[in-house]
Formats: structure tokens, sequence, C-alpha cells
């Protein structure tokens, strides 16, 4: 059966690394962190030497079992890794993963991560790993757990938060897990020991511009557009450059994209936005935004977000500053302006 993370973790601290080891997940960090416990265990078990393949279509699975069958001339003890972003080795990939999973070679730990993971990833190869080694899936959080995961990490530093300064920073990080462990380790560094208010929370966490990044692409869907042009004013003041500002707002335009065309299909809307993951503090300015403009409106948006892309890499001749205020009027007031495709 897959392992849930308590059982993870008692399986590494018992010393027996297993033969195999399937590590799925479509959340980076608790993925990386998860391979990392496993290289990490391994290191200490005697797995001096590691080799690594990235898989994807054209992956020639011959190559692992030359590795795989091949004595080392440095370490008793090796580490072969497999990525494979798609999440499936394909069929030779899977036939080559169930012969093995029977007749694994000793002193040798094949180390499976997949970076996309749904239920519908699983198969006869999956099961084949899991039942000779181990395979630990590992779900994104809902945001009802985030709070219980940020006091986790926290309390790994020696620190701990008021309820109040826990929501404050999942408000901030908006399910970012990544920026979320960043913030942490910044807050045991500025305070090493003791207990976290929200005030302080609030004046550490402004520091940094990317949550001003966050509010400006709120502020915009909200339609609050002489906020958003005033926050963008103050980002670009303080030395901000546009693509990551863009890159973050493209990403927020389609979901909004994808929630109109579920909106426009009879859909359920709410369900849409979930599975985007938008959070539910969030839900009611979309909803505002979807009743702005539909499936055209959204597309006509991706295609200004191009545009400033294309101006900020110096691909086409424009003002890219001007072109986002303009993106942003846009998106808060409803009235996208067309863009002319070169042909």
């Amino acid at each position: 059966m897959p392992a849930n993370p308590a059982q993870f973790e008692r399986a590494l601290a018992s010393g027996q690394i297993p033969p195999l080891v399937l590590i799925a997940s479509s959340e980076p960090l608790l993925r990386i962190e998860a391979a990392d416990r496993v290289r990490a265990a391994a290191r200490a078990a005697g797995y001096s030497e590691r080799e690594v393949f990235d898989v994807d279509a054209r992956f020639d699975w011959s190559q692992v079992g030359a590795s795989c069958g091949a004595l080392s001339l440095f370490a008793s003890r090796r580490i072969v890794e497999l990525r494979l972003p798609a999440g499936k080795p394909g069929k030779e990939g899977g036939d080559y993963l169930q012969k093995y999973s029977k007749n694994s070679p000793p002193d040798l730990l094949l180390l499976i991560v997949c970076e996309d993971w749904s239920k519908k990833h699983e198969g006869a190869w999956v099961n084949a790993v899991d039942a000779a080694g181990l395979f630990l899936p590992i779900w994104p959080l809902k945001p009802a757990d985030m709070p219980a995961w940020l006091a986790q990490r926290l309390r790994a530093q020696g620190l701990e938060a008021s309820r109040d300064a826990l929501e404050l920073l999942v408000e901030r990080v908006e399910g970012n897990l990544l920026a979320a462990a960043q913030e942490v380790d910044k807050l045991a560094l500025l305070k090493p020991a003791g207990r976290i208010d929200a005030d302080y929370m609030a004046n550490v966490v402004a520091d940094s511009a990317r949550y001003d990044i966050f509010g400006l692409t709120d502020a915009a869907i909200a339609g609050e557009s002489g906020r958003a042009l005033q926050m963008l004013a103050g980002l670009r003041a303080e030395g901000e450059a546009v693509p990551p500002l863009l890159s973050w707002l493209a990403t927020q335009v389609q979901q909004l994209l994808r929630a109109a065309e579920t909106k426009a299909k009879g859909g359920n809307v709410d369900g849409a936005l979930q599975a985007a993951g938008v959070w539910s503090s969030r839900v009611w300015p979309f909803k505002k935004a979807l009743a702005r403009g539909g499936v055209e409106h959204f597309e006509a948006l991706l295609a200004q977000c191009a545009k400033v892309e294309r101006m900020a890499k110096g691909r086409e001749q424009g003002d890219a500053w001007r072109e986002l205020e303009r993106l942003l009027v846009s998106i808060a007031d409803g009235r996208a302006r067309p863009v002319l495709l070169k042909g």
C-alpha cells in the first residue's frame, strides 16, 4: 500500500533503505524535500555514488538497464535516480520497472521521482514498485491544511505563531509552498526563538515585494484600477522588473479564462476556481472579474500579456511598463484592448 508521510519517515529512520522508492507529487517543494530525505538516508547508509536519468518520451531504457547491471568501481552501494516530469514511464518503461521490481540487484537504490501526479498515473508498474519497495504519493495541501503545515515548520525552527499571525502568513503566501518555506526560514533568522504575533508577522512579511505583486494582481481582479496602478508605480520605483510581475499576472488571467470557459458551458464555476487553485478568500473577486467579461475577454487579456512579454524582452517595439499599465486597467475595467497579431 502507498505510504503516508509518517510511515515514510519511519522507513527512512530505520536505516533499512528499500531497493525501490517512488515519490510522486505535483507540488514541487514537498516532492523535492521528500527526495532529499531519501538521498540523505541513503548516504548515511553508505550509498555514496549517484547517477541521474531524465526520462522523456524518447528515452532509451537500455541505459537504465546497463547502469543498474553495472558494477561500480568506486562504491559498493549506488543510487540510480529516474526523473519523470510527465509522471509516466511509457509502455517500455513500465514493462522494465515491473521486471526490475521482481529482481532488483543488491546494494542499489532505484529512486523514481514523478513531477506530475494524479490517480490516473497509477498502474501495474506503480503496484510493482510499491510491492517491492516504498511508494509515497504526496497530494497538494488543501487550504484548510495550510495553517497546521506552517505551524509545524515554525516549530521545527523553534518558533510559535499566534493564530492571527498564522492566518496572516497563509493569506500572504496564497498557497505557494516555496514562498511559505522561504518566509519561515527568514523568520528563523530574524527571530531565532519565541512567539510571533500578528504585528511582528506583518512587519516581517511587508518587506517582501512578492506580496505587493500578489496585491497588485488582486487589486486589478477586484476592479480597483487606481490602486493597481499605484502599486505598479511603487514596484517600478523599487526596481522591480516587468517579467516577474507579468508571470504571476498571466497565471491569474489563465485561471480566469478556464473559469470563464466553464461558466460559458454552464458548469460549476466554484468548482472550476477551486480546481484552478484559487483560494476561498479570493473567490468573490474572481467572480466579480468573471461578471465583467467572458471567454473572448480573457483570451484578449492573454494576448495582451504576450505583447507585454515581447516588449519586455525586446522582441517588439514599445514601452513594456506603459503596456502593463493598460493591461491592469483592462483587467480591472473589463475592457480588454484588442491585440493585432503579426502574420
